[in-house]
């Protein structure tokens, strides 16, 4: 398929085009001064770091799960020494506008290589936030009349390297889209311990099917922000996921259809949950690539649903 013009209002509906990360030269295993996340640090220091030919065969198996349900698949231009797993840091898009994350400025490079796919779509609508306006895609959620937003928006925000989208965000969103209710929600950080440390809404939460959801619910720090989402979905629509779960990166599956849903093959009792609500599993290996704290909605941008 190709597409002309971008097009998205929620989580589920049948994905027509995406942009899928890459993992072809990432360069060495980071300095433990330069992880960007505690999972990853973990691993650096531990010496578990992923490889290049696994993370490689880890997302070439995401890309033929989209193909073979006939989605058109973009990737972003190669650079070298670049870790480019995760596109959804890099944008996101809301109806029919594409906007550009503000993202940390070490990260830059990875914006621009996603943004030159934008501009062969549709250059009319794409979206620059000003600097001020700290914001990733993992933190955003299209819901129909609502957009969701992970934030923190605690005083020791600058000194919070997994808090990354801030306050003006929130406020900038809804001033761009002011026919949408924008809904924050304040998650639980950490530099340094990934079982407390929520990087994205994505981590805790996420729809799936037709009114479901699964969710952490230790990953909210206001108690009624995470009531809100039990009230929109109903308690017994929602799938709960303990603290390993969530490090695990159980909530960060992905849509490709209200009735399909790809999901690592590790979740065994998540998997079992989906396939009880009625969807189709696809099922594949992930683990070297959760080992930096993002997954399979992490290496995804979407572009298009019906």
């Amino acid at each position: 398929m190709e597409i002309d013009r971008f097009h998205i209002i929620d989580e589920i509906s049948p994905l027509r085009a995406v942009i899928l990360g890459r993992a072809d030269s990432p360069g060495p295993p980071p300095a433990p001064e330069d992880c960007y996340d505690p999972k990853s640090l973990q691993h650096v220091l531990q010496g578990t770091y992923p490889r290049e030919a696994d993370m490689v065969r880890e997302i070439e198996s995401f890309r033929r799960i989209l193909e073979k349900h006939g989605v058109k698949v973009f990737r972003p231009k190669p650079l070298r020494h670049t870790n480019q797993i995760f596109a959804r840091d890099t944008g996101f898009v809301i109806e029919n506008k594409f906007i550009r994350a503000n993202i940390l400025p070490a990260r830059a490079c990875e914006v621009n290589a996603v943004l030159e796919i934008a501009r062969r779509i549709d250059p009319d609508n794409i979206i620059i936030p000003p600097e001020e306006v700290h914001v990733e895609g993992g933190d955003v959620m299209p819901w129909y009349d609502y957009i969701f937003v992970g934030t923190y928006r605690r005083p020791d925000y600058p000194e919070i390297i997994t808090a990354r989208t801030n306050d003006k965000a929130v406020e900038w969103l809804q001033s761009v889209f002011p026919q949408k209710k924008v809904v924050a929600f304040d998650l639980k950080k950490s530099n340094t311990d990934p079982r407390e440390n929520a990087l994205h809404l994505d981590c805790v939460f996420q729809p799936v099917g037709r009114g479901k959801a699964i969710i952490h619910k230790e990953g909210f720090l206001v108690p009624e922000q995470y009531e809100f989402l039990v009230n929109m979905f109903g308690e017994e629509n929602l799938f709960h996921i303990t603290k390993d779960e969530m490090y695990d990166m159980s909530a960060n599956v992905f849509s490709i259809s209200p009735d399909v849903v790809v999901s690592d093959r590790h979740f065994r009792r998540l998997n079992r949950w989906l396939r009880e609500q009625g969807l189709t599993v696809e099922e594949i290996g992930y683990r070297e690539i959760a080992k930096q704290e993002g997954l399979l909605r992490c290496s995804t941008l979407p572009l298009y649903r019906d």
